[in-house]
């Protein structure tokens, strides 16, 4: 028995280190698995990236509009958003959505 592990010794440790090497390429911390997953949260971490660079730029043109020089038209519409205000005998219609699922 010894003598066929004896003879056999560099095809099992050959066989061995072809199995550990297949088991790291597919899972561990650098594997295969590992690397589609990351990937992945690459590709999702940049598309809230271009999301955030959007609502960073809307604000900032936003804060523009609210600085030294007022632009009247904008404060205008955002007095009659927030506050339904509306100019003297004008008619202001508020139209509620009450769908009802059943």
């Amino acid at each position: 028995m010894f003598k066929s592990i004896k003879n056999n010794y560099f095809f099992l440790i050959s066989i061995f280190l072809v199995l550990y090497f297949f088991f790291n390429l597919l899972s561990g911390e650098r594997g295969l698995i590992s690397y589609f997953k990351k990937k992945q949260t690459l590709k999702n971490l940049e598309t809230e990236e271009l999301l955030l660079t959007k609502q960073i730029n809307d604000l900032e043109f936003k804060n523009s509009l609210l600085s030294d020089n007022l632009d009247l038209d904008y404060i205008e519409t955002l007095i009659r958003e927030r506050f339904i205000f509306g100019k003297k005998n004008e008619i202001i219609y508020i139209i509620k959505n009450n769908d009802t699922k059943n």
